[in-house]
């Protein structure tokens, strides 16, 4: 099989789930990172490669995402590891990375100290680490598993620094909150969709994507936001910053919930689809 045959095929198969243009992406992604290289595009599969193609198309096909078939993720230019005990890094995501880029550039510290709520593969982290070398990084997640895939990340790419800080444990356990330094920034994106909605989620995401890191009870969709918030009451300097990634659907209930809280510039940004996906909010004085 040559490059066109396989994402001809790919396309193919996949279009039916996802639709023509996100099963093209998929078959371009399996084509260009897997087999054929871009200085040898016209080569054909090999026997044992031609197996491994089956084993992959299978896969795919019967719904699983394709990051976790392949093991890594893109990511603001950087490819994680990634399984099944992390949520796929996603664009949404980029856009957040990116505005505290933004916000750091603005902040005369020779060594930030920034804590990210709910690490996973470590993506918003490690990406805001390796872009601003000077940050002293924390993170927190409570899941081993997801901690394992973020401190291998954390390796992989920022190798053995002195400069990062990954820690097991419960943003809810009020106990976990001393553990850490005083913060000049906090950023999460924590657990942000209520039960009901999974009606309305993709099957591929639900039969695949950890629901630890998904979902929050119908009754308390803010759970993780009004308690982050109480913690950088506590661990966030005055002028310090804190930003969430948050729900289409209550990120004005989240930017009024910092004001309730004293917090102070309250800033809600839309994604690059215009839907409210972003709060930021600073500790006063």
């Amino acid at each position: 099989m040559t490059p066109g045959t396989v994402r001809s095929m790919l396309t193919s198969l996949l279009t039916p789930r996802y639709g023509a243009g996100e099963a093209a992406f998929i078959a371009r992604i399996v084509v260009e990172d897997i087999f054929f290289s871009k200085t040898n595009p016209e080569r054909t599969l090999t026997e044992a490669e031609t197996h491994h193609f089956e084993q992959i198309k299978n896969r795919l096909v019967a719904g699983e995402p394709v990051q976790y078939v392949l093991g890594e993720a893109d990511f603001f230019g950087l490819k994680f590891k990634v399984n099944p005990a992390v949520l796929i890094p996603r664009q949404e995501t980029e856009e957040l990375v990116f505005w505290v880029l933004e916000h750091l550039k603005t902040r005369v510290l020779e060594h930030p100290v920034l804590l990210d709520i709910g690490l996973g593969s470590g993506c918003i982290g490690i990406t805001l680490k390796k872009k601003n070398p000077s940050l002293q990084l924390f993170g927190l997640e409570k899941s081993p598993a997801a901690l394992a895939v973020a401190v291998e990340n954390a390796r992989l790419m920022l190798g053995e620094s002195k400069g990062y800080n990954f820690r097991e444990g419960n943003i809810l356990d009020r106990s976990d909150w001393e553990q850490f330094p005083l913060l000049d920034v906090v950023v999460s994106n924590p657990p942000y969709i209520p039960h009901a909605e999974k009606n309305v989620m993709p099957e591929h995401v639900l039969a695949h994507e950890p629901a630890l890191a998904l979902f929050v009870e119908n009754d308390e969709p803010l759970l993780f936001y009004r308690v982050i918030a109480d913690f950088c009451l506590k661990r966030l300097r005055p002028g310090g910053t804190l930003f969430f990634e948050c729900n289409e659907f209550n990120a004005t209930e989240v930017a009024d919930l910092l004001h309730q809280k004293n917090f102070r510039e309250i800033e809600l940004r839309t994604d690059l689809a215009g839907a409210p996906r972003m709060v930021k909010g600073m500790r006063a004085d």
